[in-house]
């Protein structure tokens, strides 16, 4: 690719205020409002953890970090914009100005480390029907998956060691790690989606960086599953818990939210608030790593992508 080159950095989106959180699940629910029953529960738990999620403001702090990696690569070469999938800019818009702007060439990035068809998958389908969209035809490349970037399996590990060390010294056991992304449906697993390897591949890597057994130090969990009728992908965090609860070889739980890369309500309520609660019920300590959030060499690493794609060494095409 030659010329100046937009990348559209994606993330799924949050209510800026109390007033969106309704217009947002509105979106996510494709055009029907949530009920009164599960909006004043939504409203319960934004009000936990301070009215609103913190992620609006740290997607647009991510933004300017990848800016900033890719001036120091290339400088005055690139533009990063954000495109959201249930908020404003969405990510057709952004495509689709970005293409009419002049640009060269567009990448897609998600703030997503493990590829589905049914989530990274669609944002990529999307920056594709945005520059579709617009007079001026545009070539399209979209990076699908950074499970296993060093960068990225370095953050995780260094901060889960140190919770590690802190844990064993504490009770003298052996806490338990529990590897986490958000759970999809059943559904979409059966169709022979990769999103389950993708997550196993990140905490393989970094288990193998510690020297961790699984089964024995650690093993995977689901989160945040939907509120519908369909099956979700498990076993549930909460219900791992539990179980740990009655192992006396289990003193403790130290969640590694790999599948997230921001502190957002799945990551302060969904574990800090409940699982933790949880975990509190059992007599087992509980911690977390951090998320990624505006981690400097993440998003070097991350700029490092966009630069491979942009130079001859694409991940995945248009």
């Amino acid at each position: 690719m030659n010329g100046r080159v937009a990348v559209v950095l994606m993330a799924y989106g949050t209510p800026r205020s109390p007033e969106e959180i309704e217009p947002y699940y509105t979106d996510i629910r494709r055009g029907h409002p949530p009920t009164p029953k599960a909006l004043a529960d939504l409203t319960r738990r934004y009000s936990a953890i301070g009215g609103v999620s913190p992620l609006a403001q740290t997607t647009e702090a991510q933004r300017d970090a990848l800016q900033s990696a890719l001036d120091e690569k290339s400088p005055g070469r690139y533009h990063v914009a954000l495109g959201l999938k249930h908020a404003d800019p969405k990510v057709e818009d952004t495509a689709r100005a970005l293409a009419e702007d002049g640009f060269d060439s567009i990448v897609g990035l998600v703030l997503a480390p493990h590829f589905s068809a049914f989530s990274v998958g669609q944002y990529l389908d999307r920056v594709r029907q945005g520059a579709r969209e617009a007079k001026k035809a545009v070539e399209v490349v979209g990076i699908s998956s950074w499970a296993i970037e060093p960068a990225f399996i370095d953050f995780l590990a260094t901060d889960l060691q140190t919770r590690l060390d802190g844990m064993r010294s504490s009770t003298g056991g052996r806490p338990r790690v529990l590897f986490t992304a958000h759970s999809l449906p059943e559904r979409i697993i059966a169709t022979g989606d990769p999103y389950v390897d993708e997550l196993r591949s990140t905490a393989q890597a970094v288990a193998d960086r510690l020297g961790l057994i699984e089964g024995v130090d650690w093993q995977i969990a689901w989160q945040s599953a939907g509120r519908t009728s369909e099956i979700w992908i498990g076993p549930d965090i909460l219900e791992v818990i539990d179980e740990l609860g009655a192992d006396t070889d289990v003193d403790g739980v130290i969640v590694c939210a790999c599948g997230f890369v921001a502190d957002h309500l799945e990551i302060l309520y969904d574990l800090d608030i409940e699982a933790a609660q949880r975990a509190s019920e059992n007599d087992l300590d509980f911690d977390r790593t951090g998320c990624v959030n505006t981690d400097a060499s993440t998003f070097e690493a991350l700029a490092e992508l966009v630069f491979q794609a942009t130079d001859g060494s694409k991940r995945e095409g248009s």
